[in-house]
C-alpha cells in the first residue's frame, strides 16, 4: 500500500514487488513516485531504465513499515553483509562499535571469505589520545551483538570522505576486496 509523504508515493516492496506486511520486521526496498523524483541519470538511460523498474523509483534502502504505517529504513542493499546466509545490517555493527569509547569513527564493509562467502570488516577511526585493539573491538561486539554479527578483521586509520563529510564506502569495499 503506497504512503502520500510529501507529493510522491512511497512503499516498501520485495524482490517482486509486493508490498511488504506492515508488521516491522519484514524488509524490503523502499520505493517512491511522483513529481518530485528524479527524472533519470544525465545520459545514462539504462541506469534510468533499471532505477525505475515498473514506474517506481528503487532507492536502493532497505526498510521495514511498522503497523501504524511508520517507515523505517535500516540499511543501504549494498552494504549489507550476507554472511553463511544470514543478513547482517552493516548499521547495526557500526552502531555497537561507535559507543565504545575509544571509537570515533567507524564503517562495516563485507570481506570474501572462503567459509561463509562474505564477513564483516571494520575500518576504525579512534579518537585523539584513545586506543584500542582489533580483539578489543570484537569482544565489544560480542557483548552486544550476535556473534556471526561481529566483524572478524578490523583495520585502523582514518577514513576516506566525500567533500560533504559522508564516508566513502565504495572506496573501502575496494580496499577490502584488494586486500582479502
Amino acid at each position: 500500500m503506497p504512503y502520500l509523504v510529501a507529493g510522491m508515493d512511497l512503499r516498501v516492496a520485495d524482490h517482486s514487488v509486493n508490498d511488504v506486511p506492515a508488521d516491522g520486521q519484514t524488509m524490503g526496498e523502499a520505493l517512491m513516485r511522483g513529481n518530485n523524483i528524479m527524472l533519470g541519470y544525465y545520459d545514462n538511460p539504462k541506469a534510468t531504465a533499471d532505477a525505475f523498474d515498473g514506474g517506481w523509483f528503487h532507492s536502493g534502502d532497505l526498510a521495514v513499515v511498522h503497523p501504524d504505517g511508520y517507515i523505517e529504513v535500516r540499511d543501504r542493499m549494498k552494504d549489507i553483509v550476507i554472511s553463511g546466509g544470514e543478513n547482517i545490517s552493516s548499521i547495526e555493527v557500526e552502531k555497537a562499535l561507535a559507543d565504545h569509547p575509544a571509537v570515533a569513527e567507524v564503517a562495516i564493509v563485507a570481506v570474501p571469505d572462503e567459509k561463509w562467502g562474505e564477513v564483516p570488516k571494520a575500518f576504525v577511526g579512534l579518537k585523539p589520545n584513545h586506543s584500542a585493539t582489533a580483539e578489543e573491538l570484537i569482544a565489544w561486539c560480542r557483548q552486544r551483538l550476535a556473534h556471526f554479527k561481529c566483524p572478524k578483521h578490523v583495520e585502523f586509520g582514518p577514513l576516506p570522505r566525500t567533500a560533504t563529510g559522508k564516508i566513502r564506502k565504495n572506496e573501502l569495499r575496494a580496499k577490502a576486496k584488494d586486500t582479502a
